[in-house]
């Protein structure tokens, strides 16, 4: 009965498990200093023109085409700007009242190549807009990345950024 007794404690207690158990830390850690850089717009060529009681004509001499205006002539360029064709105005109607409006910018001529030799270069003042950014400094950079997974990250001066990240994971086979 003992015998019989026994073999049924074994039958019903539990059975011990082993497993193999993988734990992994993957601790990633970046700091960044920002580069100077210039985004510059060239301002572009416009001629306009509008008016009541106003006669146009363009040319001169043998040459002159009535009721044209002039404006840019594209087919000839200077360093990128291209030439301006005056426009001749006369009163229609003389001793009525006129109105004449004319208007011209020169657009910014073709840049050379700009080569920053300690920063930021020295730039052509152009029409359009600029934007000058200015590159980081280094300040008080700092980053600690410990076994544990804690992360201690000090951004430097302006332009500058830190990340630090940790990734645990856990495997039982």
């Amino acid at each position: 009965m003992i015998k019989k007794l026994f073999a049924l404690l074994v039958f019903l207690s539990p059975s011990s498990a082993f497993a193999d158990i993988t734990a992994k830390y993957v601790t990633s850690a970046q700091i960044s200093i920002d580069s100077p850089y210039v985004i510059t717009n060239a301002a572009p060529s416009s001629y306009s023109i509008s008016g009541n009681n106003i006669t146009t004509s363009t040319g001169t001499g043998d040459s002159v085409v009535t009721n044209a205006i002039g404006g840019l002539n594209l087919g000839s360029l200077s360093n990128g700007v291209p030439a301006l064709v005056n426009t001749n105005k006369t009163v229609t109607t003389a001793g009525s009242a006129f109105s004449l409006t004319e208007s011209y910018q020169a657009g910014d001529v073709t840049q050379s190549a700009i080569t920053p030799s300690s920063g930021i270069a020295t730039l052509p003042v152009l029409g359009g807009q600029t934007t000058v950014i200015s590159g980081g400094t280094a300040g008080n950079l700092a980053l600690t990345s410990l076994s544990s997974g804690i992360n201690t990250c000090t951004a430097g001066g302006s332009g500058t950024s830190c990340v630090a990240s940790t990734t645990v994971s856990i495997q039982i086979d």
